[in-house]
C-alpha cells in the first residue's frame, strides 16, 4: 500500500515558484496587468493556491477560466464563488453588482488560472469589469491572465493584438515594460536544490536518503526531447515529482532506507523511454501481485501493506557485472530469456490502425514491437530486461533513437 505522504501535495518554493510568485506580487501591488506564461506542469497552480493562502484576505482573487463555456456569465459565477457571494437571481440583475462586492471585500489583484482558455466573451467581460470598478468606485485592479504554453508561444496574444478598438483599449491597459512574462523552467542546479528540499520532505520514511547524488544524471532524462520538446533545458516541476516520487515508492515498498540506482533508473525509463508504450494488464488486473524493480514478488497492489523487508546487499542470485556512472560502482545483473510468448489480447484491426506500436510485455516488463501471426498478436522471443544504473551516455543514445523510430 502507498504511504499517505506519497499521495499529498508537497509545495516547494523552488526557483521557479519564488520567480512566478515574485511576478504576481508585482502586478498585486502595482495593479498591473500581465499575461503570464509557463510550460505545463511548471507548478503555476500550486504557486497561485500558496500565494492566496499566504495573503489570507480576499485581496487576492484566484479563479479558473472556465471550459466549454465562452458566456461571461460563467467567469461572472467563478467570481462570484471565490468571493463567497451566493449566485442567486438572474445574471443581468448580478452583474452590475460583481464590482460592488469586489470593492467591498478589498480585491486588489485577479489571477485567471488557464487563461489559454478564455473566449473573446471572457476578456470583453474583464475588461467592462475592471472599467467600472475605476468609474464608479476609483479601484484599479491588478490583473494576471496565467496560461500553460510552450517555446515562443504567446496565448492571447493574437486576440489582443486585433485592430478592433475593444483590443486596442484592452492592450493599452497592459503594463508598459513587461505586458507578456514568461517564468522559467529549472535549471541543473536549481533541480539540485530541489532534491534537497525533497530529502527534507521524505528523510522520515528514508534515513538514507541521497536524492542529490543523482542530481546531474536527473537532469539530463529530464531534458530528453520527448519532456522537452523545445529544447529549452529547463526541467518542470511536474516531471520531476513523477520521477522522484515513483522510485521512492518502489524503495518504500523494498524496505530500502535510500532510493537505489537501478530503482531510479526504472522510474525515469518509465517515464521519458516508456511514456507512450501500450501496458497490457491481463489476468486479474489492479489486485494481481505486482513486481519490483527487483525483480521480487510483490504484496497485492490493492491489499494491505506488504510487510517491510530489509534488503541485504549482499543476497544476489544472478551473476553481476560492474558498470561505474557519476562516480560511483554499482551492479547490473543478467537476466535469462522471458517465457511468456502468449497471444496478447488486443483486437488487431484496431491495433493496426492506433498510432501504438511498443507493448510492455507482462512476463518481464520488456518493451517489445508486436507483429500479427495467424490473425492474431504475439511477442517474440526475447531475453528479460537488464536491471542498469542511470546514465551511460551510449546507452541512452541508442535506446532514445530506437524510441523516435519505433515510435514510442
Amino acid at each position: 500500500m502507498t504511504h499517505p505522504l506519497f499521495r499529498q501535495d508537497v509545495f516547494v518554493e523552488t526557483a521557479f515558484e519564488k520567480r512566478f510568485q515574485a511576478m504576481l506580487h508585482s502586478a498585486w501591488h502595482k495593479r498591473s496587468w500581465h499575461v503570464i506564461v509557463a510550460d505545463p506542469g511548471s507548478g503555476k497552480t500550486m504557486g497561485i493556491r500558496d500565494m492566496v493562502k499566504t495573503a489570507g484576505s480576499a485581496a487576492i482573487l484566484a479563479v479558473t477560466s472556465p471550459k466549454n463555456n465562452d458566456d461571461e456569465q460563467a467567469l461572472g459565477d467563478q467570481l462570484f464563488g471565490a468571493l463567497g457571494v451566493p449566485s442567486r437571481g438572474h445574471w443581468s440583475t448580478r452583474k452590475p453588482k460583481l464590482m460592488g462586492h469586489l470593492h467591498h471585500y478589498g480585491t486588489q489583484c485577479l489571477i485567471v488560472d488557464d487563461a489559454q482558455d478564455l473566449s473573446l466573451q471572457h476578456l470583453m467581460f474583464i475588461k467592462e469589469l475592471t472599467d467600472q470598478g475605476r468609474l464608479q468606485y476609483d479601484h484599479p485592479l491588478g490583473l494576471c491572465l496565467v496560461a500553460a504554453g510552450r517555446g515562443d508561444t504567446i496565448p492571447l496574444k493574437e486576440t489582443l493584438d486585433l485592430p478592433d478598438i475593444m483590443w486596442l483599449q484592452f492592450r493599452r491597459r497592459m503594463d508598459k515594460l513587461e505586458p507578456f512574462c514568461r517564468i522559467a523552467g529549472h535549471t541543473s542546479e536549481e533541480v539540485r536544490d530541489i532534491l534537497a528540499a525533497l530529502e527534507t520532505v521524505y528523510s522520515e520514511l528514508f534515513p538514507q536518503i541521497n536524492l542529490r547524488q543523482w542530481s546531474s544524471v536527473i537532469y539530463t532524462w529530464l531534458t530528453q526531447p520527448g519532456l522537452d520538446p523545445t529544447r529549452s533545458g529547463r526541467v518542470t516541476m511536474d516531471y520531476l515529482m513523477k520521477l522522484v516520487t515513483t522510485a521512492l515508492e518502489w524503495s518504500y515498498e523494498a524496505g530500502d532506507a535510500s532510493v537505489r540506482a537501478e530503482t531510479l533508473e526504472k522510474a525515469a525509463e518509465l517515464l521519458v523511454l516508456r511514456r507512450n508504450t501500450l501496458r497490457l494488464i491481463d489476468g486479474a488486473g489492479p489486485d494481481a501481485p505486482v513486481s519490483r524493480p527487483d525483480g521480487a514478488e510483490e504484496a497485492r497492489a490493492n491489499g494491505t501493506e506488504p510487510q517491510r523487508e530489509t534488503v541485504q546487499g549482499s543476497e544476489q542470485q544472478n551473476t553481476t557485472e560492474t558498470v561505474g556512472t557519476v562516480g560511483e560502482q554499482v551492479q547490473t545483473v543478467k537476466t535469462p530469456k522471458c517465457t511468456f510468448s502468449g497471444i496478447v489480447s488486443i483486437d488487431l484491426e484496431r491495433f493496426l490502425a492506433s498510432s501504438t506500436h511498443l507493448v510492455e510485455c507482462p512476463g518481464c516488463g520488456r518493451t517489445r514491437t508486436l507483429e500479427p501471426h495467424g490473425g492474431v498478436l504475439r511477442f517474440k522471443s526475447h531475453d528479460k530486461r537488464k536491471t542498469t544504473t542511470p546514465n551511460t551516455g551510449q546507452r541512452w543514445a541508442m535506446e532514445k533513437m530506437n524510441w523516435d523510430v519505433v515510435g514510442g
